[in-house]
């Protein structure tokens, strides 16, 4: 079985990193006896998934599609691996990346790039960083899979697949035992066709975990309110109407738009003027992160190490660093170190502005109130249940197309998450569901109210 995984994953879309034997599930250190009497009856029974590869696991190697962590055993399994293990699903393998989650295409990474399996021929791109996840599951070759958003890692790829991504709330899921890249960011997400099957998945990892001092605390959870109503206002932030998208994306978003409509739900254009700053905001602050949490990785402790003898050992590190990190991974870790240095002013101090900025415009448009940061109780009429968008420009280049593009300017591929990056800053639950059409629609919904995605995600899939 993992055999003919493997092989047909390598022919459709090299999906995969390492095939590992599933895990078993009563393997943990908590008792047999225990998980019995805790789950009975468990939730997700006769499933498999796979983990995107910079999700630690025990059984197998967990490389993040990097040269410098190529043998890598982790030893521990994260939170997430756990509790899917404790509700009976199993672990086929470890999913292609971009390095480190360093990108948009899936082709940044140490094992050559993920083909989107919906147009093999043509050879395009699957979205990254989570491409690996997301093509495997469009492949069939598991019924969902985890992966990592870090400023739209989940939801590109899923729009461009063709399959369902959720990214949760900040907070809501673990993140212990994610390899870091940018932690203010990370969230762990799910990638599925089945919209009933996702939620099964949030539900079992919709835990508070000591373990992870960026966990939503049992008593935020008790607070957060959610969205019953059966008429909803559905905001379009008009920072998204952009000359670039697809005329073909353009349609479907109108016509899904109006199906909503026949369904009772009411629209009205919001304005969310942060917006427009947002991806310079994320891009300084990601990297800033990256550049302090890619520092470890040294070549000396673990990893990859050169063979030739150096003069010293800030040679040797140097000579680690620069033969085992990827183009991509070097640039951003240089960018983040140029913006946490004193030669480059207030650039951190200012991007972290915006990004209160931005969640402060959107808490206007929402009619929940934000639970960290407004009165529980504070419920604001005649504003929005729920904000509307394409998840991409449109559908997926050719990799030749999107390299070619690159190599003339390397911030092209920057420009793919220019409709994912505002709610990744702000924290917000975000899903993207497949457009007839071949790209995404993305739905945003307050802090908290990660159900409300789940509810019209399925009468979407009925328009």
């Amino acid at each position: 079985m993992l055999t003919r995984i493997s092989h047909r994953s390598k022919i459709l879309c090299n999906a995969y990193s390492t095939v590992s034997r599933p895990l078993d599930p009563w393997n943990s250190l908590i008792s047999s006896d225990t998980r019995i009497n805790q789950y009975g009856d468990r939730i997700l029974s006769g499933t498999t998934y796979i983990a995107k590869d910079n999700i630690v696991t025990k059984d197998g190697v967990t490389t993040s599609a990097s040269h410098m962590l190529s043998n890598y055993h982790s030893p521990f399994n994260a939170t997430v691996i756990e509790l899917l293990a404790d509700n009976g699903s199993s672990l086929i393998g470890k999913s292609n990346l971009d390095e480190f989650g360093m990108g948009s295409s899936t082709t940044n990474t140490y094992y050559g790039p993920t083909i989107n399996p919906q147009d093999n021929d043509e050879k395009r791109i699957s979205g990254g960083s989570s491409g690996g996840s997301a093509a495997a599951v469009a492949a069939g070759l598991a019924t969902f899979s985890l992966g990592t958003d870090t400023g739209g890692s989940i939801r590109l790829p899923a729009s461009y697949c063709g399959v369902i991504g959720l990214k949760p709330t900040y907070g809501r899921i673990s993140r212990w035992g994610v390899v870091p890249y940018a932690q203010t960011l990370d969230t762990v997400g799910i990638i599925g066709k089945d919209v009933d099957v996702i939620e099964k998945v949030y539900e079992t990892l919709n835990k508070y975990d000591k373990k992870d001092p960026t966990s939503m605390t049992t008593k935020v959870r008790s607070l957060v309110r959610n969205t019953f109503d059966e008429k909803l206002i559905i905001g379009i932030p008009e920072e998204f109407i952009i000359e670039e998208l697809d005329e073909s994306t353009k349609e479907q978003w109108l016509h899904y738009i109006n199906g909503l409509k026949s369904l009772g739900h009411d629209f009205k254009v919001v304005s969310i003027p942060s917006i427009k700053k947002s991806l310079s905001t994320y891009y300084t602050l990601a990297t800033a992160e990256a550049a302090s949490n890619l520092s470890r990785y040294d070549g000396v402790r673990y990893g990859f190490t050169e063979d030739e003898i150096q003069p010293s050992a800030s040679d040797l590190i140097t000579s680690n660093r620069s033969d085992s990190l990827g183009l991509e991974v070097q640039r951003r870790i240089i960018l983040g170190n140029y913006t946490l240095s004193s030669v480059s002013g207030d650039h951190y101090l200012r991007a972290t502005k915006v990004r209160q900025e931005l969640v402060n415009e959107f808490n206007d448009v929402f009619k929940l109130p934000h639970v960290l940061l407004e009165d529980i109780e504070k419920v604001k009429s005649n504003k929005c249940d729920l904000l509307i968008s394409p998840t991409s420009m449109g559908k997926p280049p050719t990799i030749k197309e999107y390299t070619e593009n690159n190599d003339k300017n390397f911030l092209n591929s920057y420009l793919n998450d220019i409709l994912t990056v505002p709610s990744s800053l702000a924290g917000l639950p975000s899903i993207s569901v497949p457009m007839k059409d071949g790209s995404g629609l993305q739905l945003m919904s307050q802090y908290g109210d990660d159900e409300l995605l789940f509810r019209i995600t399925r009468q979407l899939l009925t328009l």
